[in-house]
């Protein structure tokens, strides 16, 4: 298989909270009205950011980590989304070196060319000296353009571009305008579900930056075919029930994408809706805010009992983050407002306002090994002991615990499957 060829960006910046996020989406706003094919990617683990990016792009946004997902996991990725679309847009994670890997790895490794995204909010003329050292900084590195954001007014802007040597492309600056920003909360990003008005917010965005910055397509970039190996279906016909809601939003489409390809049948059911457990052979609860709404998932006795017979009955489930806090016993927001779970785990739980932990993480399972991302600020006294504990990669000080009981798998790490296929499959499996 030959080569494809597509304009792509990778859009990061000196440090996180430059407007990485609004530069991507508007980009991707603009280009999608415009009725080119959109599609788009984060740099490492996250669920925030990709939600904004899919509602701007209108299609899937998937990971892109040189560690969580493999360089041949990311291969396949980039060159599928090359033979279906007219821009790839790739959003950096944190400053543009920050983390290993980083996205400034992950842009040499694929010939990726790096928009960098900086805040010129406090800044004339040193604009040039961080946008020089941020392309200079590695051999190789292909830092196509520079774009400033929140910046005072149309001289200021001037000021910004002259700062800038002939070598690097000046794609235009963003103002400093409430209406531009997009909100954020503790985790980041509010969830796109929790933005009523976020479409406008985009579109808003997307007219701003057509006004004040560049709207060309970068240069073609070529994506070299990957080797693929066929997926084995061992999830033929085994019935999975996934949470998705508001509390549990946070899911890889990677994920889902790797389930339906083995065979499985998703149902989906929301807690919060009071759905019932729908009639299944496996149940999955992902990550995200049970703390934000425990008065609503307290009262869903029936389903706290149908995921006790699941787990009594010795049906797999495997309990994410999130998920593993509405399994336990009792959950407490930063408020000290305590409320009963669903009982599934020994053990209690209290949402803090430190972070608690953040980090990759490799998890040695009885099904084989896999790898994930931790973070999260809840403080959890869990009475069993661990399967497993993961490590961090970065030798980082957070290893989360992974706890098992009869075919219930719980912990705070969110696995990413196709790390390792077949061992994530077998968490699905009697």
């Amino acid at each position: 298989m030959t080569a494809r060829h597509c304009p792509a960006l990778l859009v990061s910046a000196p440090a996180s909270g430059q407007g990485k996020t609004s530069i991507t989406a508007a980009l991707a706003r603009w280009h999608a009205r415009q009725g080119r094919r959109v599609r788009v990617f984060k740099t490492g683990p996250d669920f925030l950011d990709p939600m904004v990016l899919e509602r701007a792009a209108g299609t899937p946004a998937y990971q892109l980590d040189l560690w969580m997902c493999g360089e041949a996991d990311v291969r396949t990725r980039l060159f599928d989304a090359a033979g279906a679309a007219d821009l790839i847009l790739v959003e950096g994670v944190m400053g543009l070196f920050d983390g290993d890997p980083s996205s400034a790895d992950l842009a040499q490794r694929f010939g990726l060319p790096v928009l960098a995204v900086i805040d010129g909010s406090a800044m004339a003329q040193t604009f040039g000296a961080l946008a020089c050292g941020l392309a200079a900084y590695r051999e190789g590195l292909n830092v196509y353009g520079v774009a400033a954001n929140r910046i005072g007014s149309d001289y200021h802007a001037q000021l910004l571009q002259q700062s800038l040597p002939p070598s690097l492309h000046w794609l235009g600056a963003l103002p400093r305008d409430e209406a531009l920003a997009l909100p954020e909360r503790h985790l980041g990003l509010v969830a796109a579900t929790e933005l009523p008005d976020l479409d406008r917010c985009l579109d808003v965005l997307a007219e701003a930056w057509a006004q004040h910055a560049s709207t060309e397509l970068p240069p073609p970039l070529a994506f070299e075919a990957p080797a693929l190996e066929p997926l084995p279906a061992l999830l033929h016909g085994q019935r999975i029930a996934v949470a998705r809601d508001a509390a549990f939003c946070f899911i890889y489409q990677a994920n889902l994408d790797l389930l339906s390809e083995a065979g499985a049948q998703l149902r989906f059911f929301s807690p919060l809706q009071g759905d019932a457990l729908p009639d299944c052979d496996a149940v999955w609860l992902p990550g995200g805010y049970p703390e934000l709404h425990l008065d609503t998932l307290t009262k869903q006795k029936a389903l706290h009992s149908a995921l006790l017979a699941h787990r009594d009955a010795g049906k797999p489930m495997l309990a994410e983050c999130g998920g593993l806090l509405f399994a336990l016993e009792s959950l407490a927001d930063r408020d000290g407002h305590e409320a009963p779970m669903a009982g599934l785990l020994a053990g209690r739980a209290v949402l803090q306002s430190r972070l608690a932990a953040l980090g990759l993480q490799s998890v040695e399972l009885p099904e084989g090994a896999l790898r994930g991302h931790t973070f999260h600020y809840a403080r959890a006294w869990i009475d069993a002991p661990p399967l497993a504990q993961a490590v961090n990669p970065n030798q980082g000080p957070c290893q989360e615990a992974v706890y098992r009981q009869q075919r219930l798998t719980a912990s705070f790490v969110h696995f990413y499957f196709p790390s390792n296929p077949v061992a994530a499959m077998k968490l699905f499996l009697p």
